[in-house]
């Protein structure tokens, strides 16, 4: 039986730990704070594709990612008994004007190349749905791959899954061995230490702000408007995020939250008198490559790396649990080499 010890209880962290225990592995995770203390933590949960046009091995990655998510959070909630919230529910989005839909043929047809027929990407002048954003045309876009979760939900799952599977999950404390091969799923720290050691950098955190509105809308798609997503849950509640800031000087939550408050109420009626339940803030790691990092750490044997999620860490998350796992258990690399850092 092999042991590995993982460092970072994010959802990169969780996701690797679940399918290496799954597998029969002796995972330890230590988590410096506590389980999605970090970016990990928010609200939002949007597990939205790349467009399928001008395909690329990072969109294959992504797709092949966001169709094996069924299966493996059905998986968690089976060994844990609690609900990451996942659903595939869709997502809605305003078409400007005539030329736009036009300019969207190409991409629907792309879709219908990539996509399974069941999650076809589509024209539609007549939404019937709890959020539907106002449309200046309209028309709105609709897909039926993108699907949601609560973040905070499925980090708690997935905790639970790995302790009833036999894993050892320790909170508020840094590793005290490093026994076995060594997973680094550190965030924006991790960014900031790869940089360090390599020499050059390798990423930084980004702030992003989300708030939590109730409003109960629970099989509604998401929408996605003028850069906002704003997501409805299981629990009842709405989700809206999020900014994305280089520059900032802390990590508390500040009146950019409201501005995005005020947009959501604009774009979706509904959602004019619902009252804000939760805000946040916190620094997502994003790679210079906008891909996420995965493979050996370079000049460290027997450590790895995977960080890198920014905004499509949870969608990412069932495939690179696998590829990771098939890594450092069997030796098997499938990593693209877009996500190396070598």
């Amino acid at each position: 039986m092999t042991s590995v010890t993982i460092i970072g209880g994010g959802i990169f962290g969780l996701s690797c730990a679940w399918e290496m225990t799954r597998r029969g592995a002796r995972v330890r995770l230590f988590e410096a704070r506590r389980i999605g203390a970090g970016s990990s933590g928010g609200h939002v949960g949007a597990l939205a594709p790349h467009a399928p046009d001008n395909w690329n091995p990072k969109k294959a990655f992504q797709l092949d990612s966001l169709l094996m998510a069924p299966a493996f959070w059905s998986g968690v909630e089976a060994a844990s008994g609690l609900s990451p919230g996942y659903a595939r529910t869709g997502r809605l989005q305003p078409v400007a004007d005539a030329s736009a839909a036009e300019r969207l043929r190409d991409r629907i047809a792309a879709a219908a190349d990539r996509w399974p027929e069941d999650c076809a990407m589509r024209l539609t002048d007549a939404p019937a749905d709890d959020l539907v954003p106002d449309s200046p045309s309209g028309l709105w876009l609709f897909d039926g791959l993108t699907a949601r979760l609560s973040p905070r939900a499925a980090g708690a799952a997935l905790a639970t899954a790995i302790r009833n599977q036999g894993g050892e999950i320790i909170e508020g404390h840094d590793p005290d061995t490093l026994g076995g091969p060594v997973l680094w799923a550190t965030g924006t720290p991790g960014l900031e230490d790869l940089s360090r050691d390599l020499g050059r950098p390798i990423g930084k955190g980004v702030k992003g702000q989300s708030a939590l509105m109730r409003h109960a809308a629970p099989d509604a798609p998401q929408v996605f408007a003028d850069g906002l997503h704003i997501v409805p849950h299981a629990d009842g509640t709405v989700a809206i995020g999020s900014t994305s800031e280089n520059d900032y000087a802390h990590l508390n939550p500040d009146d950019q939250i409201d501005a995005l408050i005020a947009k959501a109420r604009a774009t979706c009626p509904r959602l004019h008198d619902a009252p804000v339940i939760d805000r946040w803030a916190g620094a997502r790691p994003r790679a210079r490559t906008r891909a996420p990092i995965l493979g050996p750490w370079p000049g460290r044997p027997g450590h790895f790396v995977a960080n890198g999620g920014f905004k499509i860490g949870f969608g990412m998350a069932p495939k690179i649990a696998r590829v990771m796992a098939d890594l450092i258990l069997d030796g098997h690399d499938t990593i693209p080499d877009g996500f190396r850092l070598a």
